[in-house]
């Protein structure tokens, strides 16, 4: 009797009760970033309270629309790895001065159009880039990932930037609270519960901020139940040739990025990327990021935050972050629930989040457990990607005085460790006349090819 081979983790499908508490989890954890970004540009450009809302409720249908397509996937499009799909960060400035100076939302919509079919054509050069990837780069990059999302977890721990109570003690107490919350259900619940810790905690902050007066839910009663995105409801894009330069730049940070959040899910998942599978799955953001450009929204790309999520609870399964998809697009629908979860105080959010960006830098430091460190110069390789990737997160104005361009690539924290870490290691290890290689500290012959 035949018998057929068990999924792989990253294919099994929990039954519907984990699938929603699983999926519900990774919203969550994404939220206040997934907003963060239509905030910021809105803002910045003045937007009314009505056309601020418009943009948020489209990002997060499209947030939803991004990640089925990267978790599910159709024909070439998508990693099918359990990768949730958010704004990226490295547009804003870009977007800002084309908002504010360049022509407007429709100038930035022509930008980001471009941009995302950019990416779809230069998915498969990126896939053949993975030989430049050995455990001493993808280590680093995911140590890197990790340490650069911690200000974030601080920040939301402090009580939000730019919150009046910024830095109060009882904003950090209830951190601490919730990030003892999670740690105890780790520890002591029972499995189930444990794969959910950082739900669990946030629902257990909640319930302890509102009585403490940390969270308003009047802005639920403001918002509309239904909401519908149009295509181009700011207007027929535009197409500036300054805008769609700076969005170029944008698109190879992000794919740079990218890769290296892929290659953190595959080392964390059992299932090690592929050449092709890092071509649909930059593949999949180019079409989101059209998609964005289309609907009123911004450039997509693979959320950090949620890697770190996936290694913490060990649930690996693909189909719990496209529930969390289907639940962004039900937000975005629904702009009413969306303001529900929006309530959620920022000092909760931190709590869960030094865990979950903590996770991702333990997971970098346990790939580069994997490299030889005897004999050659791995050690600096290391010790220098790691200080220019946090070159811009501990002195955010460092390169204020360089050009638009250099600082769209050098301000990402995570694009700028990748860089250096991918240069060094050819410098040091696949140079002719060098000793010693990336994995295992061996003389290569001249000539060798990278990443060998």
């Amino acid at each position: 009797m035949a018998t057929t081979a068990p999924a792989h983790p990253v294919d099994e499908v929990p039954p519907v009760r984990q699938l929603a508490a699983f999926g519900l989890q990774h919203v969550l954890a994404m939220y206040a970033g997934a907003v963060a970004v239509p905030l910021i540009v809105g803002g910045a450009m003045k937007l009314s309270p009505a056309d601020l809302a418009y943009l948020i409720t489209a990002d997060l249908l499209v947030c939803g629309i991004a990640t089925l397509i990267q978790c599910v996937g159709f024909w070439r499009f998508g990693a099918r790895l359990p990768i949730m799909q958010g704004c990226t960060f490295a547009a804003v400035s870009p977007m800002v001065l084309i908002g504010t100076t360049g022509g407007g939302l429709p100038a930035i919509y022509g930008s980001v159009i471009v941009a995302g079919l950019a990416i779809v054509l230069l998915a498969p050069v990126f896939g053949r880039l993975l030989r430049f990837f050995p455990p001493l780069v993808t280590g680093t990059v995911i140590l890197i990932i990790g340490v650069s999302l911690l200000p974030v977890a601080g920040n939301w721990a402090a009580g939000g930037v730019g919150s009046k109570d910024f830095g109060e003690p009882r904003n950090l107490a209830l951190a601490g609270f919730v990030l003892a919350v999670v740690l105890g259900v780790q520890r002591f619940a029972p499995a189930f519960l444990r794969r959910v810790a950082v739900l669990v905690g946030i629902a257990v902050g909640l319930a302890v901020a509102m009585p403490f007066g940390f969270t308003d839910f009047g802005g639920v009663g403001d918002a509309d139940w239904v909401g519908i995105s149009t295509p181009f409801h700011f207007g027929a894009p535009s197409f500036h040739a300054s805008a769609i330069v700076s969005m170029l730049v944008v698109a190879l940070v992000t794919m740079t990025e990218t890769t290296g959040d892929f290659i953190a899910v595959g080392e964390m998942t059992g299932r090690p990327i592929e050449p092709r599978t890092l071509a649909d799955g930059l593949r999949a953001d180019g079409l989101s990021t059209v998609l964005g450009g289309v609907f009123n929204t911004f450039p997509y790309t693979a959320f950090a935050q949620n890697v770190g999520l996936v290694g913490m609870t060990r649930v690996r399964s693909r189909w719990v972050v496209a529930a969390a998809g289907g639940v962004l697009v039900v937000l975005g629908l629904l702009p009413k629930l969306g303001a529900v979860v929006a309530a959620i105080p920022a000092p909760v959010l931190g709590g869960a989040g030094l865990v979950m960006f903590g996770t991702v830098a333990a997971s970098g430091l346990r790939t580069l457990t994997e490299v030889d460190f005897k004999g050659n110069n791995n050690l600096t390789v290391v010790a220098v990607s790691v200080a220019i990737g946090m070159l811009p997160v501990g002195v955010p104005t460092v390169y204020e005085k360089f050009p638009d361009w250099f600082q769209t690539v050098m301000n990402s924290g995570i694009s700028a460790g990748c860089l250096t870490a991918i240069v060094l290691n050819l410098l040091f290890n696949h140079l002719p006349g060098r000793a010693g290689s990336a994995e295992t500290g061996r003389t290569e012959p001249e000539g060798a090819p990278a990443g060998a």
